[in-house]
C-alpha cells in the first residue's frame, strides 16, 4: 500500500520496499488509491458545482485529480501520443517518449482528453452535485484498475529500468480480475446514494476497460512492451472512457 500511494499520488509516505513483488501488489491495490483521490476530487467538484455551476465543478474535479497525481498520468498520455504518432521504429519512439519536451501529438491529445473529461463531467454535475461526484469517483477508480491489467504476467517491459520495468509482468490474471471486481462492487455500493448509478457506474468501468486494453495491445505491438508512460496513458484512457460511457448511458 505504501508503494501504491508513494508512486501514484502526492501523499507523503515512505516507501520501505522497492522491488517487483511489492510493485505487483501495489498495482493490484491501485484502485484503493483511486478511491481516496477520487473522493477528494469528487468533494471539491461537488462543492464548486453547488456554488458556481456544473462546468466549473468539472474543471475543479479534473484539476484536483491532476494535482493529487502530479500530472503523472497526463504526462504519460502525452508521451505515448508522441511515441505512437512519430511513426518511427520502437527504439526511436521510446527515445522520443523519454524526452522532457512535448510534441504536437501530445499537445493535441492532452487538449482533446481534458476537454472530453470536463465536458462529460459538466453534464453529470448539471444533473446534480451527487451525480457528478459519483462520476469523478468512478473515473478515478477505473483509471487505477487499468494499471493491474497493464502489468499482467503476459505483458513484458519495453525497456529496462524505470517504473514500467519494475511492475511489468508482476500481476496474475486472477488478481487483476479480483481487483477490478472489488472496485466495481464498491462503485455499485456507492451508487446506492443515487439509484440510477447503481448499475451505471460498474458498467461504465467495464466498458472503459475495453478502451484501455486496446491501447495496451497497440503499445505492446508498437514498443515491444509497457513503460511507465504506457501505464499512465492507460489510466487516462480508462478515466475518460468511464466518463464518456456515463454521459452516453445517462
Amino acid at each position: 500500500m505504501r508503494f501504491a500511494f508513494g508512486t501514484l499520488s502526492v501523499v507523503p509516505v515512505r516507501v520501505r520496499r522497492w522491488d517487483r513483488a511489492a510493485g505487483g501488489r501495489a498495482m493490484v491495490l491501485a484502485p484503493v488509491v483511486g478511491a481516496v483521490l477520487g473522493a477528494v476530487a469528487a468533494g471539491a467538484g461537488a462543492l464548486v458545482a453547488w456554488r458556481a455551476g456544473g462546468p466549473l465543478g468539472a474543471v475543479a474535479a479534473v484539476g484536483v485529480l491532476a494535482v493529487l497525481t502530479r500530472g503523472l498520468h497526463l504526462d504519460g498520455l502525452a508521451d505515448v501520443a508522441d511515441g505512437l504518432g512519430s511513426g518511427k521504429p520502437a527504439e526511436d519512439a521510446l527515445r522520443i517518449m523519454k524526452q522532457s519536451d512535448i510534441g504536437p501529438f501530445g499537445v493535441l491529445t492532452l487538449v482533446l482528453v481534458l476537454l472530453a473529461q470536463v465536458a462529460a463531467l459538466a453534464g453529470q454535475f448539471a444533473v446534480s452535485p451527487l451525480r457528478g461526484a459519483l462520476a469523478v469517483l468512478a473515473a478515478a477508480v477505473a483509471a487505477r484498475c487499468a494499471l493491474a491489467w497493464g502489468c499482467l504476467r503476459s505483458v513484458p517491459a519495453a525497456r529496462p529500468g524505470g517504473l514500467g520495468a519494475m511492475v511489468a509482468s508482476t500481476v496474475a490474471p486472477g488478481a487483476a480480475v479480483a481487483s477490478t471486481g472489488a472496485a466495481m462492487t464498491l462503485l455499485a455500493l456507492a451508487g446506492i446514494a443515487d439509484d440510477s448509478s447503481v448499475f451505471m457506474l460498474p458498467t461504465a468501468v467495464a466498458l472503459s476497460a475495453g478502451g484501455s486494453w486496446l491501447l495496451l495491445r497497440r503499445c505492446v505491438r508498437r514498443f515491444g512492451g509497457i513503460t511507465g508512460d504506457v501505464l499512465g496513458a492507460m489510466a487516462e484512457t480508462a478515466a475518460t472512457g468511464t466518463l464518456l460511457a456515463l454521459a452516453l448511458l445517462r
